[in-house]
């Protein structure tokens, strides 16, 4: 479930769906492997059984390959109490949907986020988080 474990260059285009997890709300992005980029879709309540079924539904709509699950930590890279709670979330994923769940160290994608919709107008910054911990994912991709 880690990024080093990031699938190699394929002939054919993989999408994915990726996640900003939050304890209130969760951004979703899409993206794949042949524009390697990411775009935003929105944000989901976190709230119990309606947050899977909500990502039930886009992983219906997208029928990504994979996950992407964004794990925050802090600057120094030391774990906090939201560290565990995505990897969690991550393994609810793949337990749920059966995707492979594809972790990627978040580190500042809020902070970015944040200045990107400043700058650019954006009204949902945990789907634009959730897009930059995508983009983050696929140029790592070899």
């Amino acid at each position: 479930m880690s990024a080093s474990s990031a699938p190699t260059r394929s002939t054919s285009p993989l999408s994915f769906l990726a996640f900003d997890f939050g304890t209130k709300r969760v951004g979703v992005a899409t993206g794949n492997t042949l524009t390697r980029s990411a775009q935003p879709l929105r944000t989901i309540a976190a709230e119990g059984e309606a947050r899977f079924d909500a990502i039930g539904k886009l992983i219906e709509e997208w029928q990504p390959h994979a996950l992407v699950v964004g794990v925050p930590f802090h600057p120094d890279g030391a774990p906090h109490d939201n560290t565990e709670r995505a990897r969690r979330f991550g393994r609810q994923l793949h337990g749920r949907f059966k995707l492979v769940v594809y972790e990627v160290d978040e580190r500042y994608t809020t902070t970015e986020a944040t200045t990107e919709a400043a700058a650019g107008g954006a009204r949902d910054l945990d789907a634009a988080s959730a897009a930059i911990i995508l983009n983050q994912f696929l140029s790592a991709l070899e």
